[in-house]
């Protein structure tokens, strides 16, 4: 029996992101969040409005986001609860949060240097994004955050997690263990539940050959320009930290 509930926000469970973006004087900020989600190679980033975070995002529009595995679990747990502005919020001291000028150290991360950004990369994490923000505005009923289209311009993966010898190497889902957080509660993932007929589909083959053709069970799609950047030529498939 279903039960109606009004909790303080509606979350459910998404992979954890660590944004790395440029405080005003140029060191670097980290901050872990995960409430985000990707189309082709865009992301939709939401934070909130007291945190150092949001406003580098703004000033500089540039990012790196670097996606944990579950093994970085403790690192990124002594993120928690500190920020980069200085001073802290009333409201965020008020949660137990504390500034914090180096997160990089304190975490046990190491930064290394973006090739198409400004922000560094998180060496550790096996998968990094290279992002520019295309669009920002206010968003959310009742809370108090701001929503951050980023597009990509360039990924960096471990070469062990890739799987497939052409063009396009795809990353292997049994391989890559991202971490999760559920309700403020970290989480890594089960082993796959149940074959999906979508992962066998002509779709898939599209997405992992970047294949110029359209596939026939995919209406609606439009035909790709055969000389389309990587940015293009990928299909479409069908909380604030500091």
């Amino acid at each position: 029996m279903h039960k109606t509930i009004e909790p303080t926000i509606l979350y459910f469970g998404t992979p954890v992101a660590l944004i790395s973006t440029l405080n005003p004087d140029g060191t670097p900020n980290l901050a872990p969040m995960s409430s985000a989600w990707w189309l082709g190679w865009s992301c939709m980033l939401g934070l909130g409005q007291m945190g150092q975070t949001s406003d580098n995002l703004i000033r500089t529009r540039e990012c790196v986001i670097n996606l944990p595995s579950e093994d970085l679990v403790t690192k990124v747990d002594r993120l928690a609860l500190t920020t980069g502005k200085d001073p802290v919020p009333e409201k965020k001291r008020q949660w137990g949060y504390r500034h914090e000028p180096d997160k990089f150290e304190i975490a046990g991360f190491t930064s290394m240097e973006s090739e198409s950004v400004a922000p560094p990369r998180v060496r550790e994490c096996p998968v990094q994004m290279e992002g520019i923000v295309h669009d920002f505005r206010p968003f959310g009923k009742n809370v108090s955050a701001n929503m951050f289209e980023v597009h990509i311009v360039k990924l960096h993966v471990d070469e062990k997690l890739l799987v497939g010898d052409g063009p396009r190497p795809h990353i292997d889902p049994v391989r890559w263990r991202p971490l999760i957080m559920s309700f403020c509660r970290f989480f890594g993932v089960g082993g796959e539940v149940h074959p999906s007929r979508l992962a066998e589909s002509d779709f898939m083959k599209f997405a992992i050959r970047g294949t110029t053709s359209q596939p026939a069970n995919l209406p609606g799609t439009q035909k790709r320009n055969t000389h389309a950047s990587p940015e293009t030529a990928i299909p479409l498939a069908p909380s604030d930290k500091g």
